[in-house]
């Protein structure tokens, strides 16, 4: 039997599983990647990248490619109600025009002050090769039709049988981590014994993928998804391309005797020319995807050497759009850390911080995701975000958005530093530069170029100073120097390594001249000193060694 050895072994190729080996890759770490199937999903899926989702992509270069590939499903806006598709309430040119002119959360209206990039529509078809082709490019180590048969652990790493499930070819794997990001049917975490919490099932629904040319019924008023409300089921319509691929979720009561085998090509095809109120439309069936609406999260992220990520961690269901998102969050966080530890700059203990600071975070989307399912798992036309969808973002809904879009977290764990004084008065998650908030977003200059402030972020540590924070520089190459961390700083100011053009920098991170914050390589504040410069060698040198806990 073959044997071989990683770092990293990633189980599950969906947008996690590919996700995770880019960000490892991106931190000089390589890994082996295991998926079952033999291929990247056929199904559309997960439908957007948030805006938090889009700055990560951006770190790795993927952001403009993302969002030329999932172009055609870009104009989709506003959620409908309706007994057919055709007769929905409200689906008019003057309501998209309206929904158009507030759209900041999938490639419209930018995101201002926020953020340098807004979210992106792109379907899991779709986004998967983008990941795939990256992770390969850049030396990437991934397996499809392979499955991992079983896996052991012990202090010093974990012992994983994979097959090939084409030649049935068995080798061991020996890695000193494993991510699970094996999607729902979380076979890794039940094997662990984690338990889940949340409000477990909801629903049973089939994912219908369908081809039928309607493209001349939405020109002009192209939409997102339509809630199809009739006395005998309840569905909802999705849109894929705009044109000729859609979705249709449409729910089965197993209570009543039903299963996906009543519901046969021929069937679908007739609901679905019911739901959308056109008894002669060409309907041609591609796949069709049973699937559970359901509030899942697991009571532990991580089990010794073994991690979850994604479904595996948090199930819930898409109406809140933060499935696959929360998912790229996760591994995110626990890429840059793993890399800290692999390469001795980092205790193991950091890695802790990854459950502590990302089930709370899951736990939360799960929960308000699940909120807003309804009869039998789909969505209720009633909800607020509906009702808001169906009269056009205001300034007060924009708050709201910024939350489900991405940005409404903060992280509190040993590798962030609370600060002292009275605590933060801005509503939680607002980037304002204090400590667990992503790091604020400013254009700035570098090298005659314009950037945001997000740009330096990504594989270092990173120390931005205010414009008299040359002491807190000279600080952090001393310390690079002394004990190769990868730690860069900045001073922010007209005569500084990089210029504030709008003198905005101090303001949005909350410091003055001579204060400084110190961010992690995932953007997050790790510490903010808001003035004062004393001792800024030791200072910083033990700030260092508590977040990375030496």
């Amino acid at each position: 039997m073959t044997y071989e050895e990683t770092p990293v072994l990633i189980v599950g190729g969906g947008i996690v599983g590919l996700s995770a080996a880019l960000f490892l890759l991106y931190q000089d770490i390589p890994s082996l990647l295991v998926e079952r199937h033999s291929g990247t999903s056929i199904h559309p899926r997960a439908r957007g990248t948030n805006g938090r989702t889009m700055e990560i992509y951006r770190e790795v270069g993927l952001d403009e490619k993302i969002r030329e590939v999932g172009k055609a499903l870009a104009p989709s806006l506003g959620w409908l109600t309706g007994e057919t598709l055709v007769g929905a309430a409200n689906w008019t040119v003057e309501r998209w025009q309206q929904m158009q002119q507030h759209n900041f959360a999938f490639g419209g209206k930018d995101m201002g002050t926020l953020s340098p990039v807004s979210g992106a529509r792109c379907t899991q078809d779709l986004l998967e090769p983008v990941l795939l082709e990256a992770v390969r490019e850049r030396g990437g180590d991934v397996r499809f039709y392979t499955e991992l048969v079983s896996f052991e652990q012990d202090d010093v790493g974990v012992t994983a049988l994979i097959r090939d499930r084409a030649t049935g070819a068995e080798r061991t794997v020996r890695a000193q981590y494993m991510i699970a990001a094996d999607g729902a049917r979380a076979q890794i975490r039940e094997q662990l014994g984690i338990a889940t919490n949340g409000q477990g099932l909801q629903g049973h629904l089939l994912n219908i993928l369908f081809h039928a040319d309607l493209s001349e019924l939405v020109r002009g008023r192209e939409f997102s998804a339509c809630i199809i409300e009739r006395p005998e089921r309840r569905g909802l319509v999705t849109a894929i391309n705009n044109t000729d691929r859609w979705v249709f979720h449409l729910t089965y009561d197993p209570t009543r005797g039903e299963t996906p085998d009543n519901f046969p090509p021929e069937r679908c095809q007739e609901l679905i020319r019911q739901a959308i109120g056109l008894p002669d439309l060409e309907i041609q069936i591609q796949s069709i995807l049973p699937w559970e609406a359901a509030v899942r999260v697991a009571e532990t992220f991580q089990q010794g050497r073994i991690f979850l990520a994604g479904d595996a961690a948090h199930q819930m269901p898409p109406w809140g759009g933060k499935g696959a998102n929360s998912g790229i969050a996760d591994v995110h966080n626990l890429a840059w850390k793993l890399a800290a530890v692999l390469k001795g700059r980092a205790a193991p203990a950091l890695l802790q911080t990854y459950d502590v600071e990302r089930r709370p975070v899951g736990y939360e989307a799960a929960v308000e995701s699940g909120g807003m399912s309804g009869k039998g798992g789909l969505p209720d036309g009633d909800m607020f975000l509906f009702q808001a969808a169906q009269k056009g973002f205001t300034n007060d809904l924009a708050a709201i958005f910024v939350r489900v879009f991405g940005f409404g977290y903060e992280y509190t764990s040993s590798a962030i530093i609370p600060e002292e004084g009275p605590a933060s008065t801005v509503a939680p998650g607002t980037p304002d530069g204090h400590s667990g908030t992503r790091a604020p977003h400013v254009w700035i200059e570098r090298h005659g170029q314009r950037i945001s402030t997000l740009d330096l972020f990504g594989r270092d540590f990173v120390l931005l100073s205010g414009s008299e924070g040359a002491a807190w520089c000279e600080a952090a190459r001393t310390i690079a120097a002394r004990t190769g961390l990868n730690l860069v700083a900045y001073r922010v100011g007209a005569s500084g390594n990089v210029q504030d053009t709008d003198n905005e920098w101090q303001t949005r991170a909350g410091i003055q001249a001579d204060g400084a914050i110190l961010v992690r390589p995932d953007g997050f504040v790790a510490w903010r000193l808001q003035s004062g410069v004393s001792q800024p060698v030791q200072q910083l040198e033990a700030v260092l060694q508590q977040i990375l806990m030496q």
